[in-house]
Formats: structure tokens, sequence, C-alpha cells
């Protein structure tokens, strides 16, 4: 793709309660090739009018009038369902097993309760029903490229219902987490924004663009906007924290890597490509040599691990970090660079109205809180998968 000039972009938000109640930030773009092509490819998608993915697009906000309670009532609700769906027996007369959710979703079924009585598990999550939960969900859904014959045999309203055990499985999960940090250690609270699009178009990435791997390598700043991970597949970062360093297998490929027996890991993926989609990080700064010497800590020895399975920290081609593509301007949007301050303004705008840059405009007319919000989503849903 051909670059442009470096046009800031403004990212409107709304109070989904209350339309009228909005709130503008502006992200100026990093000076660098991969910011130049984003912007080329986010127009596109604003231009084609793709679908903005607002289903999980904020993570990790205290403060969401999505509360728990909220959160909880529309599992119950889908569940419900579900087990309605059940006991039409369409899913027996396609030869398979009744299928029954018997669990009932409440915030004290869901996390501990706020009582220092308890110590460490004082608001913590409950792991144990969130896990089967999804486990509800992996059965009746199955993976993008083999779904399950329960869900191949749903209708469309039984198949949104699945769908959303997910979706409200982690975030109950994030909000819980970030509940739990406000009230125990605030400066662990780590919000962010996932701006992604149906089906939105990925271009290869460059040798140019990959040098912003090495430029900013894990760093992760307040209000920084990251070029969103295009592919499925873990990290090498990943796998380090999620399967305890284990030993790699590395072929003549230093990109051809998989993971020794004993881990639960399928896929090590390199980045390969871009998009117009992109991250916000709206937690306090997270970097080398900051204020955080836990960071310090664990790179070192993540970085001592890359060494030791015969890879190179420095290595482009393995994408080790975030590609920076942008900067959100705190001062102008938000009047202060504090981060509590700038989460408490962002708590009741979680909803992306519009995005534009330059001339390019897209308007986003649709929020949770709507009354018709299902059944657009549903017949969205429809247009996807056909």
């Amino acid at each position: 793709m051909s670059g442009t000039d470096l046009s800031p972009i403004k990212v409107t938000l709304r109070d989904p309660l209350d339309h009228a109640n909005q709130l503008t930030y502006t992200i100026v773009p990093e000076d660098n090739q991969l910011a130049r092509d984003w912007i080329v490819a986010l127009k596109h998608l604003l231009d084609s009018r793709y679908h903005l993915e607002k289903n999980f697009c904020f993570l990790g906000f205290p403060h969401s009038p999505r509360t728990i309670d909220y959160l909880c009532d529309n599992l119950n609700r889908y569940i419900t369902w579900i087990n309605y769906y059940n006991g039409t027996g369409t899913w027996q007369q396609n030869g398979l097993e009744p299928y029954w959710i018997e669990e009932i979703f409440l915030e004290d079924t869901v996390r501990f309760p706020d009582d220092p009585a308890l110590g460490e598990k004082q608001l913590r999550i409950k792991h144990d029903i969130l896990n089967r939960l999804h486990n509800h969900f992996e059965v009746l859904q199955g993976t993008v490229w083999n779904l399950s014959t329960y869900y191949k045999h749903a209708n469309w309203a039984t198949r949104y219902a699945i769908r959303q055990l997910n979706l409200l499985c982690h975030e109950l999960e994030s909000l819980i987490l970030s509940q739990r940090k406000w009230a125990l250690d605030r400066a662990w609270v780590r919000p962010s924004q996932i701006t992604t699009f149906v089906h939105a178009p990925r271009y290869h990435l460059l040798d140019e663009h990959r040098k912003g791997f090495a430029e900013n390598g894990y760093d992760r700043v307040l209000g920084g906007v990251y070029m969103h991970w295009t592919q499925i597949g873990k990290t090498l970062y990943e796998v380090f924290r999620d399967e305890s360093a284990p030993a790699l297998n590395v072929g003549n490929d230093p990109t051809d890597i998989t993971v020794g027996a004993g881990t639960t890991c399928e896929a090590i993926t390199a980045l390969k490509y871009y998009s117009g989609e992109f991250d916000i990080e709206w937690g306090r700064d997270s970097v080398r040599h900051g204020d955080q010497p836990w960071h310090d800590a664990e790179h070192d020895r993540y970085e001592a691990w890359l060494v030791s399975n015969g890879l190179g920290p420095k290595n482009p081609n393995l994408s080790l970090g975030y590609l920076k593509i942008g900067q959100v301007d705190l001062l102008d949007s938000f009047g202060t660079t504090d981060a509590s301050e700038i989460w408490q303004q962002l708590g009741s705008h979680l909803d992306i109205y519009s995005i534009e840059v330059d001339d390019t405009v897209a308007t986003f007319d649709y929020a949770w809180s709507d009354s018709d919000h299902e059944s657009k989503q549903i017949e969205n849903l429809k247009r996807i998968e056909g």
C-alpha cells in the first residue's frame, strides 16, 4: 500500500446510556511508514463501511455501566434461551445428546466478596464456575475451523446466545480483575481498547514496518496506539509467560517454532500482517528502565530464555514486541495526563460513535443499550456466517 500524510485521527465516544453525552480524543500518528500505511488501511475500512466489532472493544475498565450484575443477568438470559432451544428437541432430532446448562450466575457465584478478612481471596474471581461456562461455549460452538454440530444445528438466535457465553465470560473476568486491582493496587489497573472490524482486509508487513519491533520492544504507554495483532496463535512472550518458559523446537527458519511436550500451546506465530485496526493502551506506562523494576526483571528472564533457545532478542522477524503507530494527545483530549482521571472520563463513554480521518468519517450508531441491539447483531451474524 502507498503511504499518506500523517493526518490526526479523531475518535468520538459516547455514553451508551445517554447518546448526547460524548467525548472526543485525538490520535497523533507516529512518523513511520507503518503509521502511514495504517492510515490508508483505516480510511478504506471507514469509506467501505466495515462493521465495527463493538463486543469486546473495551476491557479492564473498573467503572462501567456494564456491571457484574448486568453481565450475570445477560448470561442467565442467554442460558435460558439455549436451554429452551434444547427443549425443542432439534438437537436430539439430529442425533445429538441433550445439552443443559445448569449454572445460575450471580455476583456471589463469580467472585469472592469485598471482605479484607478473606485475605488473598478478597474480590478474586471464582474460576471454577467461569471455567465451566467457557467449557459450555467450547462444546456448543467448537472452533472457527471445526464448528460444533450443536452450533451447526442451532437457529440464529441460539447461535448468537452461544457466542455471548464466550464474550460475557471474558468480559466478566476482565471486569472482576480490574475492580480487584482498583480496590487493592490501582497502579496495576490496565484498561485497553481493541478496535477491530469484521473481516478487515490484511496486508503483508514489510521489513520497513518491522523496524518498529526493535524501536519499541514491549513498551506500553498511557494513550499509546499499537497495531492490532491480526492473526490467531500465541506470541513467544505469551508462550514464555503462560507455559512457564518451555523448551522450544526451532527449525532452519528461525520463525518455524514449536513447543515441546507437556504444553497446551498449539501455534506460535510471528506477525505477518497489518490492517486498519488498532489497539490503545489506557494503563499506566509499563516500559523498560521505568519505575516498575518487575518489568525489567521479567524481560531479562524472557530475553535469556530466547537466547537459550537459539533466538535473537533483536530479530525483527520474530515479532518481539508491539508496533507503535500513534499516541493519543492526552492533555488536549482529556485536560489531564493522570491515568485515574482519564479512566473516570472514559468509563462513562465506553461506546465508539465515530472515527474521522481527514474528510473520511464513519459513524457507528448502535450500542448494547439500544432496544434493537440484539436483532441488529443477529442480522449481522447472518450476513457474516451466511
